[in-house]
Formats: structure tokens, sequence, C-alpha cells
């Protein structure tokens, strides 16, 4: 299959050095230099103590070229999406993957007017390391669902599956606001956590005081978005105990003075508490936290 990846985050990176061993791939990034540093040097990626090392072709955003492609994955950030779906107006006939975090996407997506539109969710932990290089740090599943679909475009979902490999598993999913909502509840009590308390995900689990927060945050996002806590807490744990070692996403954005997500996670459970008329104090105070870190690293 000929896929386009727009994105050389480490989500980006990893999705193209797994994808480029069965496809044909072409990882678009936002510079120049990215795309120099991978030509030079290829994509390598570290598993632990094992180092491995892609060639693949590689260009700037700018260069970009629709023709050919099957299927185009965007890897970028949330707050990035608007401006690269305008600026490309991808052809109705070309079938689009997102694989953010959070739910605030979705508004943009029902706008979309593509005929195959495809959502994921990546369970994986991955870190870039420089321009050209990922370690991947977790091994989890992706999950690929449909937003919309015709018939004749659902073989690539099944290509991806089958795909799968024991360190990059892909799995379907039938109901894709589910599987959405369960990684949101993940993102929503881990990554502002871990963010505000300078953590790993772990330590949520082992701290007293912090799983006391954990869980006082996870019954109220629960509240906010009137969701079973029974149906969401054992994957909460698991996913927290089975990314122990590592730093979320949004804490690795925080000490890199970077901007987080923090609107398409906090900001969409806190639409979601307003839309219903509920109180939802400690979610309003940590997207603050948040926010307030996203001032200082504009200021430094």
């Amino acid at each position: 299959m000929k896929i386009a990846i727009i994105g050389g985050g480490a989500v980006g990176l990893l999705f193209s050095s797994y994808l480029q061993e069965e496809n044909d791939v072409i990882l678009y990034t936002r510079s120049e230099d990215q795309s120099e540093s991978i030509r030079t040097n290829g994509i390598v990626r570290k598993n632990g103590e094992e180092s491995i090392c892609l060639p693949i072709n590689v260009r700037p955003i700018s260069e970009w070229d629709e023709n050919e492609i099957e299927l185009v994955i965007l890897c970028v950030k949330e707050y990035m999406l608007e401006e690269i779906v305008k600026d490309l107006s991808f052809p109705k006939n070309l079938p689009l993957l997102f694989v953010q975090n959070g739910m605030g996407h979705l508004s943009l997506l029902n706008k979309i007017n593509t005929r195959s539109l495809f959502i994921g969710s990546v369970e994986h932990g991955a870190l870039r390391i420089n321009n050209h290089s990922v370690s991947h740090t977790g091994i989890g599943v992706t999950k690929l669902a449909i937003l919309r679909s015709v018939e004749g475009d659902l073989w690539i979902l099944d290509e991806l599956v089958l795909q799968s490999i024991k360190n990059f598993p892909a799995q379907f999913e039938q109901d894709y606001m589910f599987m959405l909502t369960k990684k949101l509840v993940v993102n929503a009590v881990i990554n502002p956590l871990t963010a505000i308390l300078g953590v790993t995900n772990g330590s949520l689990l082992t701290n007293k005081y912090y799983q006391m927060l954990f869980e006082q945050l996870f019954d109220e996002v629960c509240l906010a978005l009137s969701l079973d806590p029974h149906a969401y807490y054992e994957n909460l744990v698991h996913v927290c105990k089975n990314t122990a070692k590592n730093e979320s996403s949004m804490l690795k954005d925080v000490k890199n003075d970077r901007r987080t997500e923090i609107d398409a996670i906090l900001g969409y459970v806190l639409e979601e508490a307003k839309r219903k008329d509920i109180e939802a104090p400690l979610t309003l105070a940590f997207y603050h936290c948040i926010k307030g870190k996203e001032i200082k690293g504009e200021r430094m």
C-alpha cells in the first residue's frame, strides 16, 4: 500500500518505521531540516537495547503530492489539524486516518468532505530522540475504527490489521465513540496529573496522595461525560500500570516548553460539563494549571 504519513513527531516516526517494512511510505515533515536528517540517516527505531535503521522516502509538507496515495495518516497534534486540512485540501476520494489524542477534533473531522475517514487510537509509548530517531518505550496496540466509509475502501483497515506484527499490533473496533472515549478518559486523568506533578505514569498509583487525585479526577471526568465508572476504571489502571515507567506526552511537552493537547482533552471534558450544567472544579483547576505552564513556556 502507498501511504503518506504527515507528522515527524514520535508517533509519526514510529508509524513510518513499522509501516515502511510492508508498504511504500512517504513521510511528510514540517521542516526541511528534519526531512534532510531522515534522508541522510534513515529512521532509527530503538526497542530497548536493539536498534534498527530504515531508509524511507521523506519530504517537507510544502512538497505535498497526493498522486497515487492510497491512505493518508495524520500523526500531528490536534491543534495543528485545522491548518493542515485547510492547506492541503484533500481530494474527496483520498481515505484519511486520524490518530490524535482527545476528542476535540471530532467537530473538524465531521466537516471534512472525504468519502472514507478512519480514526485511530494509539496506545504505544514513543519518544522522539532527535529528528530521525524514535524510541519505542511501550508496546501497546493501535485501534482502528470507521467514522464513515464506502465499502470499496474497507480493505485498507483490513490490510493494516493483517500487517500487525508482535511489536506493532493493530485491531479493528466497531464503535469509534467508545474507542475514543476510553482513550480520552486515560488521557484526561494521566496526562494532566503527570504533567503538573512531574512524575512518571506509575507514580499515580504508587503514591497514595497522588492516587487520591487520580481517583477524584477520574470520578469527575466520568460525571462530566455521563459515563459508568465501572466500564472505564479497569482500563485506566491497566494503562497506568502498563506504562508505569513512561512519561506522558503532556509531561514531555511541558518539559520541552511545547504547546500541549490540553484543549482537546480536558477542554473537551469541560465543554461537555458546561453543556450538561455540571460542576467540574478539579478538571477546571488542572486545565488552568496546564494552560499556565504553556504560557510560561512561551515566555522563556
